[in-house]
């Protein structure tokens, strides 16, 4: 079988399991790993190495990219203590507690073999943390922590994984080096991150309204960033983060509706792809990892595994749980809110899925040590790796639905209706004032009144008021082809300017960005309309009467 027709049979397997999933609402991610890992026991389909590299460079950017910019800015800074404490200390605590089960109940590993193991399966995945949350209704800022720490926890544990892997390699270790190595490459990656993100932000600004060239550019952001701050010995996960939170943040106000719609839909397939990719991919890993076993028998490996498994699990649980009530008890002691849900925690603590990161950090072990000799245990690893991603997919991205479900671990939907009725009415009351204020003294009197009275019944609507009973305004003729043009001319204004102001609410964190990015969605489908209206009209002047 060829490469190009294992990719064509990847991709229908891709299509076909996300389907399913979608229909039966089951997180993808689990259903691709299931399918990965048939195919990979299929006698007649070769054997598919995932390289590290291909891992690190092809798909993470992309993906870390894309998740980041889903994530609110506002929400990310509001919250970043509890999402710098899970990213940075649980995966530290996390790596020690595995390493200590390992090396303590696991023959053969020593402690910097067991710091490495701890180290790889130590950070949750953003991917399988944002499919297994998504459509949950979990309150935003349940979702905001989640998916920030996944976005961070990968510098923290590729830190951490590097020493580690150093200390075997070299057998030597010093704990201060590895702390200050970690503020420097974690500032030095944020740095190139914001400066890329602000240079790709000012080209957009300057060019023409390009949809094609924009996406493109949109395409190479993320390589550009995570290359350059791996070139200076810097974290290009972080670079990558900060730069699409900065273009996140800007992202109203950078593009055009025609190119918002575009990278919009180029995005969605292509990580789409990439996802379904990963996966399929980490399934597939598993038959070639068990050729290179030959220390212990299979049933040993697998009870190994689960212990790993559950140490990882628990190790989430214990240090959540007493940390939340601790910060409480401090916050009431100096006279602030307190409050702990215990559902909550619950949910952040079960969500704590691991997925490509592990798998590509434990591919990236080096085959040989300084000496020559063998990396010691380097298969076993890789086993304990897939294991820990197998059962927190499939035992954590299963269940984590029903537990929000029986918890009740959900935002109000009539809390979302309210914000989105709120700012819809915040923006037909502006667009009254902008008609009036900019728009009269250009646009003809019929045009003008069926404008104004289009939003009046917005407001009266949207306030649950009866709009008293009256003559209506005297209707656009459409067949007069200049007020018919230069109504459409002056709605296409009026959204140009909703957009402005949505962009300037965004910047100012005035709503939530799920609502802002479903009005922004509706004002660009709006335009599109519009626009292809507008060019359908011939050219001519208004007519007056």
């Amino acid at each position: 079988m060829t490469n190009l027709e294992i990719v064509l049979l990847l991709m229908a397997l891709l299509a076909g399991l996300a389907s399913v999933a979608q229909k039966y609402r089951i997180p993808y991610p689990i259903l691709l790993v299931i399918g990965g890992l048939i195919i990979g026991f299929i006698p007649s389909i070769p054997d598919i190495h995932l390289e590290p590299d291909v891992v690190f460079l092809i798909f993470l950017p992309a993906l870390l990219y894309e998740a980041a910019g889903n994530i609110s800015w506002h929400d990310f800074r509001e919250f970043r203590r509890p999402i710098s404490t899970l990213a940075i200390w649980l995966v530290f605590f996390s790596t020690v507690a595995v390493a200590v089960v390992a090396h303590e109940f696991i023959p053969g590993f020593t402690w910097p073999l067991a710091f490495v193991l701890g180290a790889i399966i130590s950070p949750p995945d953003a991917v399988a943390a944002t499919s297994a949350t998504k459509g949950l209704g979990l309150p935003k800022r349940l979702i905001a922590i989640l998916e920030g720490e996944s976005l961070v926890n990968d510098a923290s544990a590729l830190t951490a994984y590097r020493y580690a892997v150093g200390a075997v390699t070299s057998g030597s270790f010093v704990v201060w080096q590895a702390g200050v190595q970690f503020l420097v490459v974690a500032v030095g990656g944020v740095a190139v991150g914001i400066a890329i993100g602000y240079i790709f932000s000012r080209i957009h600004i300057y060019l023409i309204d390009n949809p094609t060239i924009e996406t493109t550019l949109t395409l190479l952001v993320p390589f550009v960033s995570y290359l350059l701050a791996e070139h200076f010995h810097m974290s290009g996960v972080l670079a990558v983060v900060a730069t699409g939170l900065y273009i996140s943040w800007r992202t109203f106000e950078l593009y055009s509706f025609r190119t918002r719609i575009q990278i919009n839909g180029f995005w969605n397939i292509f990580v789409f792809l990439l996802n379904g990719f990963v996966f399929i991919l980490i399934g597939s890993q598993l038959p070639i990892v068990l050729k290179g076993l030959t220390r212990f028998s299979l049933p040993v490996l697998v009870g190994y595994g689960l212990l790993i498994s559950a140490v990882a699990i628990a190790a989430r649980i214990i240090w959540i749980f007493p940390l939340a009530y601790i910060s409480a008890l401090f916050n009431r002691m100096k006279g602030k809110p307190g409050q702990v849900d215990p559902k909550e925690l619950f949910i952040i603590s079960w969500a704590g899925m691991r997925g490509v990161v592990s798998l590509a950090t434990a591919l990236a072990l080096p085959l040989t040590l300084q000496n020559g000799q063998p990396f010691p245990l380097r298969n076993v690893i890789l086993f304990f790796t897939f294991m820990v991603i197998f059962v927190t997919l499939v035992l954590q991205g299963l269940t984590l639905p029903f537990f929000v479900r029986i918890l009740n671990v959900q935002e109000p939907p009539e809390k979302t209706a309210d914000e989105e009725k709120k700012l819809r009415l915040s923006m037909s009351t502006d667009s009254i004032a902008f008609i009036e204020g900019e728009l009269s003294l250009r646009l003809q009197p019929q045009v003008l009144d069926e404008l104004k009275e289009n939003f009046e019944q917005q407001v009266y609507f949207l306030r649950g008021l009866t709009r008293p009973p009256g003559p209506g305004p005297e209707r656009v003729d459409h067949s007069s082809h200049g007020l018919f043009r230069q109504y459409l001319e002056a709605e296409l204004d009026i959204l140009h300017h909703q957009r402005n102001k949505v962009a300037q609410w965004h910047k100012e964190g005035a709503f939530s960005d799920e609502t802002i990015r479903r009005v922004t969605e509706e004002l660009d489908i709006r335009s599109l309309g519009l626009q292809t209206q507008l060019d359908s009209v011939p050219l001519t002047l208004p007519e007056t009467k």
